[in-house]
Order: C-alpha cells, then structure tokens, then sequence
C-alpha cells in the first residue's frame, strides 16, 4: 500500500494524527525534498529511510517502487507542502499504481489551494486552479486572456521572483478585477492582500515566501 499524505504549509503543527501515525507505521517515506521532509519527521520523531521523488527521476523511481509494492512494502508519499500532486510530483506514478491495479489512498490535510480560498473573500463556491502558469509570455498571455471571461474565482500559484510581473500583466489585461495575494500561510509572517492589480503594485508586499493570487470571477 502506498499512502498520498497531505503536510503542514508552513505551521508544523498543522498535520493530522493519522498521517504521524502512517509515517511511523510504513517502510519508507517517499518525497520531493528530503531536506524539508526531514525537518517534518524530526519534529515528530519519525525514524524512517527517505527516498526522493522528483520529475527527473520519475520513471526510475515509479518502477523501483511498483516492484517494492508487490514485494509488499508500504509508503508514504509526501510533497514538499500541502497535497501531494497539486502542482507538484506524483501523478506519473499514480497513473502506474492503478494500471498496475495497485493499492493506494490519499490522507487528506493541508492544501494552500483551498486555504487561500477561504481567507480571500472572494466566492468560494465556484473556482478554478490554474497551477503555476506558463513561463513563455505568448502562453502567459493567453491563459490570462481566458481570465476576462472566467466566472469562476481563479486560483494561481507564483514565486516570489515572478509576482511581480505577474501583477503587471494582471494590471494590463484586468485593471479592474479584485485581486487578492495570500503569503506565508500559517506561518508568523502571514499576509493577505486585497486590492486591484494596480493598488497591489504601488504598495508591494515582502517579496518572500510562495504566493497564492486568486482573481475575482468575471461577473
């Protein structure tokens, strides 16, 4: 059995008893970094082998992992924060665990997805995650083109070196739309800004940390 687990986002407390309780339980932990998930499992006194996961070693690792399942190995597979998959590693093998028809399950916990959406004020009850965009301008421009006639509160991850060029954009093609940046959630330094892309600009917030940008829905 392999077990997707949600981790902390920032606050190390925020996990749930059952995913402690697994990665103490399995044979070896599967994950992005090594180095902050053994941040997490010092924390909580997890002793386990790490293995790192990554999309350059993906095909590698799937296979020696499909052949530890069968040998009847369990793991936890872990990203770096929040959900396993969104927008991070681990779809590639999900795919070959279920043609494989392998066991597998998610622990649910953190996701800075929905997190971002609760503490925005923006409408919660329809929306659409767009990951990390693309970094070429002509596909940029394309996916934020589609933005003008989106009903749905959209949802876009950013790095902190790219934030800014992204409001820039957002200034030129939506001026007017509600805008909302969500920085180091959970942690001691959380902020949340609301404004449109114009106001955020001329009041830039800390550069630090991994940004959520949600965009108020076309109404």
């Amino acid at each position: 059995m392999i077990y997707f687990a949600a981790t902390p986002i920032g606050n190390l407390e925020d996990i749930t008893y059952r995913v402690i309780r697994v990665m103490k339980e399995v044979d070896c932990i599967i994950c992005e970094s090594v180095k902050k998930t053994k941040i997490l499992m010092d924390h909580y006194g997890i002793d386990k082998p790490l293995k790192s996961y990554n999309d350059f070693n993906k095909k590698t690792m799937t296979d020696w992992i499909l052949h530890k399942l069968k040998e009847g190995k369990n793991f936890v597979f872990v990203t770096s924060a929040g959900s396993p998959l969104i927008s991070d590693p681990g779809f590639f093998l999900v795919k070959n665990l279920i043609k494989e028809n392998l066991s597998f399950t998610s622990l649910p916990g953190p996701s800075a997805v929905i997190n971002s959406l609760i503490i925005s004020g923006l409408p919660p009850d329809k929306f659409i995650f767009y990951g990390y965009l693309p970094k070429k301008k002509g596909k940029r421009r394309k996916v934020l083109e589609s933005i003008k006639s989106e009903e749905r509160t959209c949802i876009i991850f950013e790095s902190p070196k790219r934030v800014q060029r992204l409001l820039e954009e957002l200034k030129e093609i939506l001026p007017e739309r509600e805008i909302v940046l969500t920085r180091e959630m959970t942690k001691i330094y959380e902020e949340v800004i609301r404004g449109i892309p114009g106001e955020i600009l001329d009041n830039m917030p800390n550069l630090k940390g991994e940004f959520v940008v949600l965009i108020r829905g076309a109404n």
